[in-house]
């Protein structure tokens, strides 16, 4: 426990001086919200830049603290409203951190998150233990994006926080960065329902489902699509007059590459292009209008491309290129990865496609890729969730059109396109990803309209008291049902081992096909979801595990994998005669682990 909030505590900390410092130095005096996923995304450049260099994480843990240090010292004095930040900011994070502990206190105990809904931790968790020794590794040769990881390598060696604790940790914290960059677009709002909208947007049901699993990569990405329209956003608010104005969308974007690779581009590219063309026909720069813009339908504004806009755009751009072309040759080796290939594993974990109303929030069930009616809750109240929170959805879209919120819209634009291509193009577990980075940008669209107390919605005469009470409850069920099925989702999410051991995935490749016998500790069995974590860890052959509580070699094993208090040991037996009865463990049955 204390690694991991030691972890969640230190990420935090350094994303918010760096993204301050960074939105500072870009011309801004007052507190931004997007500080925290531009922070977040300098940490991925600036620890992937520099892990591999001698000390293998040492110097990463160093040039973080003295570039924390550095943004503290350039804000000390310069910052203005830190403390009504501070005011606004503190039950965001009170609230992230609750809800993002529920699985370990359900649990009773941290470890790897999700090993019953998705093995691909063990992958992290060995390329981060190969960049901590020096040493290289599968996806490192395949290009795949590391940034992530590097953080935690940062962590293990400045730290000395386990690799584990450091990968919950990064998880939690991403949540709660999450949860803060939100609040840009709630900051106006009274306390509870800023603190609300903030949490249901970057806490939104699918997010939590892939919270649940481990997949820190794509609630990362999520958080970078929803910073990156935030700050399209805001570039044409306060931002308006200053010539850096895009240099902190042009951060985030980087960081997203570093995190999720070129597909990361996917998303924020289409979103780019759509708020420089809906600006351009709206008459805006894609700010709020005015109350009185929107009483005569004169919406003004200023041109979204003028001269100053476009050199803006163009440093930006020039800024982009410098931070993410070292990345260039591993983004085109990274193309032909697995995921890629319409062929391959396309299911993953999955048992079939993704309803994409699932990112509408509304979805009764602790596991995302069950379908309406398989569980508990049955398949009516799904249609009315779907139903209710469509609505919402194109009133939505509606309200943000009016009032020329072109950089919401463009995001939201993407997200559909992304998923679209997905969709056609791609399988089902692209496509179920892709509803998880659109989920954040369709919350605050249902969001926005419904929290803001001035909303177009208000009828213009009384149409009597039932219509005022059904528009006054419209907010708090929304909020009430979205927030307990992300709540549901947290609270199935399984936790896994305590610890990691790379010798199990060394053993695999000295054992072979096997058959071979894998004897673990009862407590890595019964309590941490271990079975499904060392199906996958040692798959490839015909493996067979049981409890070291009573041992008992099966017919035809040659190889013994044994779990004692000094880790992890390998030893080679004479086979028993005998047909052996150890399943047949390949790379696709070990991904789609039991639902639970």
């Amino acid at each position: 426990m204390i690694g991991t909030y030691a972890a969640v505590l230190a990420i935090c900390a350094s994303s918010l001086a760096i993204g301050q410092a960074a939105v500072g130095i870009c011309g801004a005096r007052r507190w931004s919200w997007l500080s925290p996923a531009v922070g977040l995304a300098l940490l991925c450049a600036i620890c992937w830049g520099t892990v591999r260099l001698p000390g293998d994480g040492v110097v990463s843990a160093v040039v973080v603290l003295v570039a924390t240090i550095a943004a503290v010292a350039y804000l000390w004095g310069r910052l203005e409203i830190g403390g009504e930040a501070l005011g606004a900011g503190w039950p965001v994070v009170l609230g992230a951190l609750l809800a993002t502990s529920l699985p370990f206190l359900v649990e009773g105990h941290f470890g790897i998150l999700g090993t019953s809904f998705n093995p691909d931790m063990s992958q992290h968790l060995l390329a981060a233990d190969r960049l901590a020794e020096g040493h290289s590794s599968q996806l490192l040769n395949q290009g795949y994006p590391l940034g992530p990881h590097s953080i935690v390598v940062a962590l293990n060696k400045g730290l000395v926080i386990g690799l584990v604790q450091g990968f919950s940790g990064l998880t939690i914290a991403v949540a709660i960065l999450a949860s803060l960059t939100a609040l840009a677009a709630f900051r106006d709002l009274p306390a509870i329902p800023r603190t609300a909208g903030a949490l249901l947007v970057a806490l939104a049901y699918v997010v939590v489902s892939y919270f649940a699993q481990g997949a820190f990569k794509e609630t990362m990405q999520a958080l970078f699509l929803l910073a990156f329209v935030l700050a399209l956003r805001e570039s044409t608010r306060d931002w308006e007059d200053l010539q850096l104005r895009f240099v902190p969308a042009a951060l985030i974007a980087a960081g997203s590459v570093y995190t999720y690779s070129f597909p990361s581009l996917i998303w924020l590219g289409p979103a780019a292009v759509l708020f420089l063309i809906l600006s351009a026909a709206g008459g805006t720069g894609g700010g709020t209008m005015s109350e009185e813009a929107l009483a005569t339908g004169r919406h003004g504004g200023s041109p979204a491309v003028t001269g100053p806009a476009a050199r803006a755009l163009g440093l930006a751009a020039a800024v982009f290129a410098v931070l993410v072309l070292p990345e260039l040759p591993r983004m085109l080796d990274f193309h032909s990865f697995e995921t890629f290939d319409p062929n391959g594993p396309g299911l993953g974990n999955l048992f079939g496609q993704v309803s994409p109303f699932e990112a509408f929030g509304i979805w009764p069930s602790g596991d995302f890729r069950l379908a309406p009616g398989d569980g508990a809750v049955p398949a009516f109240a799904y249609v009315m969730g779907i139903a209710f929170s469509l609505i919402l959805f194109l009133y939505g879209v509606i309200w943000l059109w009016v009032r020329r919120e072109t950089a919401i819209l463009a995001g939201v634009g993407a997200a559909v396109l992304a998923y679209a291509a997905a969709r056609i193009g791609g399988t089902p577990y692209t496509a179920a990803k892709a509803i998880e980075i659109a989920a954040p940008v369709v919350a605050l669209t249902i969001l926005l309209p419904l929290l803001d107390p001035r909303r177009l919605g208000e009828p213009r005469v009384d149409l009597g008291a039932l219509w005022r009470l059904s528009d006054r409850a419209t907010a708090p069920f929304f909020v009430v049902a979205a927030g307990v099925c992300s709540l549901l989702a947290l609270a199935n999410a399984p936790v896994g081992p305590t610890v990691y051991s790379s010798k199990l995935s060394e053993y695999r490749k000295a054992v072979g096909q096997g058959p071979t016998l894998v004897l673990a500790s009862p407590t890595l069995l019964e309590e941490e979801h271990g079975e499904p974590f060392l199906a996958w860890e040692m798959r490839g052959g015909r493996v067979c595990i049981k409890s070291t509580d009573g041992p008992q070699v099966p017919p035809g094993v040659r190889f013994v994998v044994l779990e004692d208090d000094a880790g992890w040991s390998l030893k080679k037996v004479h086979p028993l005669p005998g047909k052996s009865p150890c399943p047949l463990v390949a790379e696709r049955q070990a991904r789609q682990g039991p639902a639970r």
